[in-house]
């Protein structure tokens, strides 16, 4: 199955990273020059988020767009080859973000998961969302420790 792949092909797809993407680097250093402190692909936390603040219990996943199924009906019909190898391992990562965030959830953690080009369009949009998350769950920290 491998000789039917292009030799081209396979060296574009050697080099997709799945560990500090110019996106999730993009967002990384925002937040760390803004003064929010995080640690990147946390192992001990289920799932290896992108970013894990401890602190407030909150994890940020990074998703590439293809890879993690962005508007998968309509990028489906789009595929041209090997069909039933990407289809099923698309839908396969889409199951398992369901399964990380459920279970992340039931934890008590905050799952927060956007796609690699809202990042990179509108950085400031999103490192807002995350900030805005983060201040809210610290007065809720700050008020529990009031009483």
């Amino acid at each position: 199955m491998q000789d039917e792949i292009p030799e081209s092909r396979r060296r574009i797809m050697r080099a997709i990273k799945g560990k500090d993407t110019k996106s999730e680097v993009l967002l990384a250093k925002r937040l760390w020059h803004k003064g929010y402190r995080y640690r990147k692909h946390d192992k001990e936390v289920f799932g290896t988020p992108d970013l894990t603040f401890r602190k407030y219990r909150v994890v940020i996943f990074v998703d590439g767009e293809f890879f993690h199924g962005k508007d998968w009906d309509q990028l489906k019909e789009r595929l041209r080859t090997r069909k039933e190898f990407w289809t099923a391992k698309i839908e396969r990562n889409m199951e398992r973000d369901r399964k990380v965030n459920e279970y992340l959830v039931s934890k008590g953690w905050k799952v927060m998961r956007f796609w690699s080009d809202d990042i990179r369009s509108n950085v400031t949009k999103v490192v807002a969302e995350i900030e805005n998350e983060l201040l809210y769950l610290k007065r809720i920290i700050d008020y529990k420790q009031e009483l």
